[in-house]
């Protein structure tokens, strides 16, 4: 067997691919080192399609916009950090590298408990609900169909939280692998689990997503398949969605006991005709969620709409403002502009905290189009430190956009405060943080939201600095080494601006 070309490969002048993980009728997925960020992992997925002109090209990103737009904007779908088409014009995805088991893997054995099956389904549906309510991309809505809802395509990973976090896989790489014209029409999916209207390569919406989503659930309660084909074929299979009745649970296990609303939900999910089916992810979601508080009427229904770290942050006290019993992206989603902040173009870092987490942020605001223009960007982080005159660090975040460049956001953290302290700790410590986005126009709530990952090394650093500098001595105003940094800022400006330009230039060549 010849050894895999791509191990070794430094793709986009990035992401070193380091092992081939997974490999399927849509692609192949690698582990690979971020080297930017310090080699941090990510998964980088290869798609099963070439690229061949500038319409496919530009399709391809659009889409892959929309997806990374959607990553960020439900825990339970797979997070999009970068794309691009690679030097033999095959498209790629780089996304969050997550340790868990396919529900495949978790439905072969035997099927789900019913409580387990509960919370999993909520938390797919979430994820369905998020996709199918869409996302704005330049002032328009944009639905999004996942077109190949399966096992396979949802990890399980362990969260110290919520117990087990559900993410959704390949949203919308369906329709990307369908970029020439001249497949519009052809079929993409996977036989078990498509809706009739999709075999018929209609135009689909939402519904078609919960016929996959019915066959997928009748799964995780039976191990079971409801329908069979006489062929694992396109013509066995197109018999089958449309001309064969599903099985009932207790024809597949006449011991099986079930809530009738849930075996009703799930056989009204496997409904031929669209119409006579749920019609919204919200209807499925309602349902089983009235279902689990029925079986569990004294415990409140954990909402799941938010990100938890892999493990909990301490809550510091004294506090500098109320607690909120959420998670922080919760808190951030729910923030709006503090009262004593001008409702101008300015930048400043920021402890929030809730009664789950503390996290680091940046808060920002820009005019409502700026603030559209920088939701797909690449993120750079760095920061500089000085110890006298007085110790200081200079915080600079930058989102660069190969067509609108870059905005700089810099911030400084005193640390002879409490504030520079516990900033500068917070980061080393859990190396990420948060950048809130509001616009001039409507202060009240937050935009968007974007999280950026600190290096190890920049990490390291930063729990030095805030240790080394208890012991330091000022010995001028906390302005005079702001003055020195922000010079040192403008000198690197060039050469971050070159490494950020060098980066999206190859990602344009060979990507």
């Amino acid at each position: 067997m010849s050894p895999d070309p791509n191990i070794g490969r430094l793709l986009a002048n990035r992401y070193r691919l380091i092992e081939l993980v997974g490999k399927g009728a849509m692609g192949r997925v690698y582990l690979a080192r971020d080297m930017l960020l310090g080699g941090v992992p990510v998964a980088v997925k290869f798609l099963s399609h070439t690229l061949l002109n500038r319409k496919m090209r530009d399709r391809f990103e659009r889409e892959a916009t929309i997806c990374a737009l959607l990553g960020e904007k439900s825990i339970h779908i797979v997070r999009v950090r970068d794309y691009g088409i690679d030097d033999t014009e095959i498209p790629f995805y780089v996304m969050e590298f997550l340790k868990g088991d396919g529900l495949s893997e978790l439905i072969k054995p035997k099927p789900l408990p019913l409580a387990r099956f509960l919370t999993l389904g909520r938390q797919i549906c979430l994820g369905l609900q998020c996709a199918h309510e869409g996302i704005f991309i330049e002032n328009e809505l944009c639905p999004i169909i996942h077109r190949d809802i399966k096992p396979s395509n949802i990890l399980v990973i362990k969260d110290a939280t919520l117990g087990e976090l559900v993410k959704i896989l390949d949203f919308g790489i369906a329709k990307l692998l369908q970029s020439d014209s001249s497949q519009t029409h052809s079929f993409m999916g996977t036989l078990a689990y498509c809706s009739p209207e999709q075999m018929e390569g209609k135009e689909l919406d939402n519904r078609s997503d919960i016929y996959s989503l019915g066959v997928m659930m009748f799964e995780m309660l039976t191990s079971e398949m409801p329908l069979h084909a006489e062929t694992h074929s396109f013509g066995g299979w197109y018999k089958s969605h449309h001309f064969l009745t599903p099985k009932t649970f207790d024809q597949v296990n006449p011991h099986l006991k079930l809530p009738k609303a849930l075996e009703n939900l799930v056989m009204s999910c496997l409904a031929k005709s669209p119409s006579d089916r749920p019609q919204s992810s919200t209807e499925v979601l309602r349902v089983l969620e009235q279902i689990e508080k029925s079986l569990s009427p004294s415990r409140p229904i954990e909402n799941p709409i938010k990100e938890v770290p892999a493990k909990p942050k301490p809550i510091i006290t004294p506090p500098v403002e109320p607690i909120l019993a959420v998670s922080l992206d919760d808190a951030c989603r729910i923030a709006a502009w503090p009262k004593n902040k001008p409702i101008a173009e300015i930048v400043f870092p920021h402890i929030l905290r809730t009664t789950i987490e503390v996290g680091a942020t940046v808060w920002v605001m820009l005019h409502k189009q700026e603030v559209m223009n920088r939701q797909i960007s690449t993120r750079y982080n760095q920061f500089l430190f000085l110890m006298s005159p007085h110790p200081m660090i200079l915080w600079i975040t930058a989102l660069y956009n190969r067509d609108i460049g870059a905005r700089w956001m810099p911030c400084y953290l005193d640390l002879k405060t409490p504030l520079g302290q516990e900033l500068a700790r917070n980061l080393g410590e859990y190396g990420d943080y948060r950048i809130l986005f509001f616009s001039i126009e409507n202060p009240q709530r937050c935009a968007n939201i974007m999280t950026s990952t600190i290096a190890p090394a920049q990490r390291k650093m930063l729990l030095d600095w805030a240790n080394n500098s208890q012991s330091l001595f000022s010995a001028a105003q906390p302005q005079t080494s702001k003055k020195l940094l922000k010079q040192e800022f403008e000198k690197l400006k060039p050469k971050i601006l070159i490494k950020l330009e060098s980066i999206r230039t190859a990602s344009d060549i060979s990507g």
